[in-house]
Parts: structure tokens; sequence; C-alpha cells
């Protein structure tokens, strides 16, 4: 049976869902995962060298988990910012003769003008007023 009516079409896909008033779950897990090496920063290094490596990393955290380039999350722009500097940024196509395939015989088309026959005038204008009258009108022969 075919399907009718209206369709729902999901809009809004690109948009995270919140878990605490405007923090994503996305930024919440960031910010988790900062949280514990902050943690455990802490406890390894004495309490000056321990707030110096804290303060970097929860700003370099927070940044990742708030920062916004072009409405594309940090993350993304980073990779895409390290592939392209990665990538070669010089192109050369290298053309590669192609010898699996025969030789294609070219077979010339003759191509004769054929005129229409021309319709005459009083022919055309009796056509147009059949169709603008919508067929009321019909021609005496």
């Amino acid at each position: 049976m075919p399907l009718t009516g209206p369709f729902l079409v999901p809009q809004f896909i690109d948009v995270e869902s919140k878990i605490f008033g405007p923090i994503t779950t996305r930024q919440f897990l960031i910010m988790m995962v900062a949280a514990m090496l902050d943690f455990l920063f802490y406890k390894m290094f004495f309490a000056n060298t321990a707030i110096i490596v804290i303060v970097i990393n929860s700003g370099i955290f927070m940044i990742v988990a708030f920062l916004k380039i072009n409405g594309m999350p940090f993350h993304y722009f980073f990779v895409n910012l390290m592939q392209t500097l990665l990538r070669s940024s010089i192109r050369v196509w290298q053309r590669m003769e192609v010898t699996t395939l025969p030789p294609v015989e070219k077979t010339e088309v003759k191509k004769e003008f054929v005129p229409k026959a021309v319709i005459p005038e009083s022919r055309l204008s009796s056509l147009s007023l059949t169709i603008n009258t919508g067929g009321a009108y019909k021609e005496e022969d």
C-alpha cells in the first residue's frame, strides 16, 4: 500500500542534547576527563607546580569542550587543520595510458537535412483559433 499524507522530516539533527542547562553530553564528558586529570596532577605534583599544570590542562580542555569555529566544535576544526597541514600542498596529475582496451573504430554518421513541410499561414491561424477557443471553433472545409 503506498504511503500518503504528510511525512515527518527530522529537523535540528545537528543540535546536541543538553543534560545540565547549556552543557551538552559531549562537553560534560570532556570536562569529566579534565577533572580526573586535574586530580591526578594534584596528587602527583607539589602545590605550586600542580596549580600551574591544572590551569593549563583545564584551559586546553575548556577550549576543546566549548569553543566553536564556523559553527563546528573545536576538535573537528583541529582534526581538519592537522589533515590540511600534513597533506602535500602540490597536487600532480600523472596521466596513465590505458592499454587494456582495444582501439575503437570510428564510424561516420551521415546526417541528411530533411526540411519539414511549411504550414501555410492561413492554416496556422485557423489552428491557433481552434486552440484558443478550446475547440469551439471548427474549421470550414
